[in-house]
């Protein structure tokens, strides 16, 4: 369940003034998936840049950690927080780190860190192992309509 500090967070995030319809929202920040944290750690505090650089999952530390788009990402090293910070675009999962599949179909929900892939250079996140099995079977499909989708989504789709 979404705490009262991330419901706030993500409310000013979503709602920008001046800003209407889905083209906008593309420029528009959009939220960084904190779901289960009290901490406002991106996807569980798990190090993004590990999922390029060592091949899988890594849980970050607290010493190599940086503030992005409204969430605290951590890094398992130095080297990686360096590399996040030059180039964070690079490195961040696709859909703020939101489950990829829970994307396509139009709500977000929370990431198991061992569920993931790499498609074209870009990191895609699943709620568990179960659905990244489905993901895979159709990975162009489920990116193509997640990313149609994520544009328009809100806190409101948050399950």
């Amino acid at each position: 369940m979404l705490d009262r500090r991330s419901f706030i967070h993500l409310a000013a995030v979503v709602f920008v003034p001046g800003l209407v319809g889905a083209e906008a929202w593309s420029d528009a920040p959009r939220p960084a998936n904190t779901l289960g944290s009290t901490e406002e750690l991106a996807i569980r505090g798990y190090d993004p840049v590990a999922y390029f650089r060592d091949g899988g999952p890594r849980l970050g530390k607290p010493e190599f950690s940086v503030r992005h788009g409204g969430a605290i990402w951590r890094f398992a090293s130095a080297e990686h927080k360096a590399l996040f910070e030059a180039e964070p675009k690079r490195y961040l999962p696709a859909y703020g780190g939101f489950c990829a599949y829970g994307t396509s179909r139009g709500y977000l929900v929370k990431i198991e860190p061992e569920a993931w892939s790499i498609v074209d250079g870009k990191l895609y996140l699943n709620y568990d192992l179960g659905v990244r099995e489905t993901w895979v079977r159709r990975t162009k499909t489920y990116i193509a309509r997640a990313d149609a989708t994520w544009p328009s989504l809100t806190a409101k789709d948050i399950r």
